[in-house]
């Protein structure tokens, strides 16, 4: 099956999550267990960490999907891969989703593996010839999967092999691939420090339109010129105001914290979970300057 047409305005399809969600982590799975459902309007998970679990921990998973809405983000698709896409890892991932209910499925725009995985997210080269590789392995994806996927910008600390910006890779792939784009506002203020560029600008030259849902978390300082991705600490107050940028662009759109390390009490989460959500609030149905681009 093909990827849904696009339409004229090429809108992205909606998410099938709403509100402010949290990434789903091993930690995580006894006190979510004693949250109302309300507290989180959805998880994320990383199939790759959970579709070959079984006993105790496939069962709390399993409690956790019943009990609320998910959404899937995955680690090891390499999309920008030259080996060939490991098109049955696909399709497992395909009887994953479907057991689950969970509609919507992302990716890193980036690559990690050729003859093995290499446990890192490596940027593209940003370059025509990539952006045709990646968007034909993209819609392989969506046939497979029967499902339109968003596809992530990814931080990165080097830009080997560039002959196109940043923005215009990510603008082509989307529109060649007719994929959508899972906005990471934290990536954009990392990399804007580490490549010296304006982070609003580069966040308006964005498809907008096309976003799916977002991610915000925090990061390690580890020099005035020099941020690392990490998921490890707070959302910082700058990536507080980018993320009410672009929802006064996009609207309030479902948006997930991610925390990886450094994993405080759910409480704690949760009161950034309600930052999101007062974000969310402040925007007016009016207020967008995209909506109407959306369908």
């Amino acid at each position: 099956m093909r990827p849904a047409p696009r339409t004229a305005a090429g809108a992205a399809a909606a998410a099938a999550v709403r509100g402010a969600g949290l990434g789903l982590r091993r930690e995580l799975l006894t006190p979510l267990a004693a949250v109302e459902p309300g507290a989180i309007s959805f998880l994320e998970v990383a199939p790759e960490n959970w579709m070959a679990l079984g006993g105790r921990l496939g069962k709390q998973f399993r409690a956790c999907t019943e009990r609320f809405p998910f959404v899937a983000h995955g680690l090891s698709l390499s999309l920008g891969s030259t080996a060939p896409l490991d098109e049955a890892f696909v399709r497992q991932l395909k009887h994953f989703l479907d057991d689950h209910g969970i509609a919507d499925y992302s990716e890193h725009l980036s690559w990690c593996s050729d003859d093995g995985h290499l446990y890192d997210l490596a940027p593209i080269p940003f370059t025509l010839e990539a952006v045709r590789h990646v968007a034909a392995r993209i819609v392989l994806v969506q046939d497979i999967l029967e499902r339109r996927i968003a596809v992530e910008n990814i931080s990165y600390y080097a830009a080997p092999g560039q002959r196109i910006s940043e923005l215009a890779f990510i603008n082509a792939v989307i529109d060649e691939a007719g994929c959508d784009l899972l906005l990471d506002v934290n990536n954009i203020h990392v990399n804007s420090i580490n490549h010296g560029y304006d982070a609003a600008g580069f966040l308006d030259g964005l498809p907008l339109h096309r976003v799916r849902y977002l991610h915000v978390a925090g990061h390690y300082v580890e020099a005035p010129d020099l941020r690392i991705d990490s998921h490890g600490a707070d959302v910082i107050d700058p990536v507080w105001a980018l993320l009410a940028r672009a929802y006064g662009r996009c609207g309030p759109l479902p948006t997930l914290l991610e925390r990886d390390f450094n994993i405080p009490p759910l409480p704690d989460l949760l009161g950034e979970i309600e930052q999101i959500r007062r974000l969310q609030s402040a925007v007016t149905t009016a207020a967008p300057t995209t909506l109407a681009a959306r369908g």
